[in-house]
């Protein structure tokens, strides 16, 4: 018999995500999922309009591998309009298949085996996975909780000459942090002494409430040693459509662009064609998103303090973190909440690597319809009521 060929052992080290675990175990007791984080509702239907329009009008043959250039224009005039930042659409610009893509690319085109790359902690998964199979030499820099604050001379004794690349994600997914403008010009400050270049995780930048999103690359001197990563999924809804994009100098972007023409090589024709003409329309959107979400917030931060939970109160993106019970592990009160309550959470320590303080807290999603909201929280009441203090 022939010995069994060998798979990459990268991949053989990754394990089945968090997420896919908790899913399966929500399912299989029927539990309000507050996990996964993605809207159960649709987006706004003029825009999906617009998409099946684009179905009927002889869009739907590959695109440029750029992206097709109205949309490309229309990101670029939207960072204009927003920020202030110029991104050449010709050059500057790349429609991905989502950012987690963006990501993928990114991190292929500009590491090469053993640069170092520093991400904060806690982490959206991606990250790790994308660095692993680029063979970089990971160094985990936690952020403190309960505000997840940074000290930036601390983050300074992590850099080494061989620091290539930094990852910044703002507002933060997992926590729901704002970084504010003195921690972005912390960061700034250390990229330009240090000469590494920072990849910028942006997909929740307009679902904020306290503090407003600010672009590292529009800091001064920023602009040509960041990759801004965004896409259109979270803001509209409609995260099934994964149309993200990455922002870099031209030869920045080239080097992206060669690796995502042999990863997707475009993106869906009409579903680019349907963004491109609803980019120019955020502004009036953008108004009713933000209340909606800060609604969905201040309902289960309220419900669940009722319920005697610890809430940390998110600045933005549509998650928020709760505290777990006394001598309880997250993963334990995830558990406890599927099985006990009908309610799915995501436990926190799925986010870290190294970190002891990350198994204090659960993550709940509130990109949910009302109803959603209440009867989860109808759950969590029933019975003895939960108190994490």
């Amino acid at each position: 018999m022939q010995q069994k060929l060998e798979l990459n052992h990268i991949v053989q080290s990754f394990e089945e995500s968090h997420f896919s675990i908790v899913t399966k175990l929500a399912m299989e007791h029927k539990a309000i999922n507050l996990a996964q984080g993605f809207p159960d509702f649709d987006g706004p239907q003029w825009v999906i309009d617009l998409a099946a329009a684009a179905l009927n009008q002889n869009k739907n043959q590959y695109s440029p591998s750029l992206g097709i250039l109205p949309l490309r224009e229309a990101i670029s005039g939207q960072y204009q309009d927003f920020y202030e930042l110029f991104y050449d659409p010709k050059s500057e610009v790349l429609v991905t298949n989502g950012a987690t893509e963006a990501i993928y690319a990114t991190i292929m085109a500009l590491i090469n085996p053993g640069d170092e790359v520093i991400i904060f902690e806690p982490f959206y998964d991606s990250y790790l996975a994308s660095l692993k199979m680029a063979k970089a030499d990971i160094k985990f820099f936690p952020l403190e909780v309960p505000h997840f604050a940074f000290d930036p001379k601390n983050l300074e004794n992590l850099i080494t000459p061989k620091t290539k690349l930094l990852i910044l994600n703002s507002p933060h997914n997992p926590t729901g942090k704002v970084f504010s403008l003195s921690e972005l010009s912390a960061i700034a400050m250390l990229a330009q002494k240090h000469n590494f270049y920072i990849l910028s995780d942006e997909v929740y930048e307009f679902i904020t409430f306290d503090k407003p999103h600010i672009p590292i690359a529009s800091l001064p001197g920023m602009k040509e040693r960041v990759i801004t990563i965004s896409s259109i999924g979270k803001t509209l809804s409609l995260t099934g459509w994964k149309i993200g994009w990455a922002l870099a100098p031209t030869h920045l972007l080239k080097a992206i662009h060669h690796v995502h023409q042999f990863i997707t090589f475009c993106v869906a024709t009409p579903l680019q064609v349907a963004i491109a003409q609803t980019l120019p329309k955020l502004n009036t959107y953008l108004v009713d998103l933000k209340n909606s979400y800060r609604m969905k917030r201040d309902y289960l931060v309220n419900g669940l303090t009722k319920l005697h939970f610890e809430v940390l109160e998110p600045s933005g993106t549509y998650f928020l973190l709760a505290k777990t019970q006394k001598n309880m592990t997250d993963e334990a009160l995830m558990k406890k909440l599927i099985l006990g309550k009908r309610v799915a959470v995501i436990p926190l320590s799925g986010f870290y690597k190294n970190s002891l303080e990350n198994k204090q807290y659960v993550r709940f999603c509130f990109a949910k319809k009302e109803e959603t909201l209440k009867l989860a929280l109808d759950n969590l009441s029933m019975q003895a009521t939960l108190s994490p203090k």
